[in-house]
């Protein structure tokens, strides 16, 4: 389930919350590999799409940086220590650095090949993706309680959930993609941004 973004060549996957409980449930090295393989999935061009190496290798390896960075911090020693540190508190800094960790290489990716500014092109980048972050961390906040409590199974509500998140997204992007510009890239371009 992805959905194209305007303005941004590219697409944003609703799999955010299963990634962040990869990153909460198992070892760096394990959530990279769910997060690698997920990407390489996700990336793998349908029936009539052109196979882009070079893409997917940017793909997978954004993510997998984001992902270990998120698990590094989540599983950081010096927090177990910290007097700030609850889980809420420990799981939104986590989401965060995954944040960052995913849209600042995207946004200098974009003004390397594109020359917009970096900084208009990740602000646009946030403004469309945080709320998603935001969603995404109190879903995985939710399934982490619910997992521990009832099970993994109690945790299978969140597919209805991402799906009709998917469905949201498509319909506004869809819908609104003329009105919502995140940047003028070919503006930005001509100007020398």
């Amino acid at each position: 389930m992805r959905v194209k973004l305007p303005g941004i060549e590219g697409n944003m996957s609703v799999n955010l919350p299963f990634l962040l409980m990869a990153v909460l449930s198992v070892s760096a090295a394990e959530a990279v590999l769910i997060a690698s393989f997920s990407t390489v999935v996700q990336c793998w061009p349908q029936s009539s799409g052109k196979f882009r190496p070079d893409q997917m290798l940017f793909n997978v390896s954004m993510l997998a940086f984001a992902t270990s960075m998120a698990s590094l911090f989540w599983n950081a020693g010096w927090l177990a220590r910290a007097s700030w540190a609850s889980l809420p508190v420990v799981l939104a800094a986590t989401t965060a650095v995954f944040f960052l960790g995913q849209t600042v290489p995207l946004a200098g990716i974009i003004k390397l090949t594109q020359g917009a500014g970096m900084r208009s092109v990740w602000i646009s980048i946030a403004k469309l993706s945080f709320p998603y972050y935001v969603l995404s961390t109190g879903l995985t906040s939710m399934l982490n309680l619910t997992s521990h409590r009832f099970g993994w199974q109690a945790a299978l509500v969140v597919f209805p959930v991402m799906y009709g998140v998917h469905h949201s997204y498509r319909f506004y992007f869809g819908r609104e993609g003329e009105v919502v510009r995140p940047f003028p890239l070919a503006r930005a371009a001509r100007a020398g941004a």
